[in-house]
């Protein structure tokens, strides 16, 4: 298996090679180390692990054109090729649709230690200092505004608002980024959770007053 690994990350890092910042081949190989890290502490399948991981955004809805859960059509396709085991093939295709924050109002669904693995991993990247960049890389590459005192965040109560929704990037925050500490679940995760989620509430205090333009004279 370790050999069909080796092969399933070739044909991700060629896929996302040319992807933009926010979602690339080095966002995706920093969630397959956190992942590897996570199951290190947590136990679970590290092949199945590795392979969701690595798929977790094979179409992701941002990177497809807008449809929604199709990692687990395309993993199949691809783990096929590679001639995995049906079994593996399954229990990677039943993690890699349910890694995605879906909306503030949507839980988690429940599920395997390796699903509960690769979503900690992926949250993990969303936030702290990395997820900082990430965010305002990503609202640039939309052409969304920094901020809008006049435009309170929302917290979706499905998908379809969640990935339709249009906003500035520093709403982003408040409608998932600073949501994601409390939906961590694995205890590694959530220990590492803490530390990037003070970082990044710390930035966001710190640009509100910025904007206020509340100095403070030393």
């Amino acid at each position: 298996m370790h050999e069909k690994i080796d092969q399933l990350r070739e044909i991700v890092e060629e896929k996302f090679r040319n992807e933009s910042a926010d979602h690339d081949w080095y966002h995706v190989e920093r969630v397959l180390k956190l992942a590897e890290f996570i199951q290190g502490k947590e136990g679970g399948n590290l092949e199945v692990v590795q392979a969701a991981a690595l798929l977790h955004d094979i179409s992701d809805h941002k990177l497809n054109g807008g449809i929604k859960n199709d990692c687990a059509r395309v993993s199949r396709e691809i783990l096929t090729s590679l001639g995995a085991d049906p079994e593996f093939i399954e229990c990677v295709c039943e993690i890699v649709d349910r890694v995605s924050f879906k909306g503030a109002g949507v839980e988690d669904e429940t599920g395997s230690i390796e699903l509960a693995i690769v979503r900690d991993a992926d949250r993990l990247d969303a936030i702290g200092a990395i997820g900082i960049a990430r965010a305002f890389h990503y609202g640039g590459k939309r052409n969304c505004s920094l901020y809008d005192p006049d435009l309170a965040p929302s917290l979706h109560a499905s998908f379809e608002a969640y990935s339709s929704g249009e906003s500035h990037t520093l709403n982003h925050f408040f409608e998932k980024l600073l949501l994601l500490k409390d939906r961590l679940t694995t205890p590694a995760a959530q220990e590492i959770g803490l530390e990037r989620h003070e970082l990044m509430q710390h930035f966001v205090d710190s640009f509100l007053e910025e904007w206020n333009v509340n100095v403070k004279w030393r």
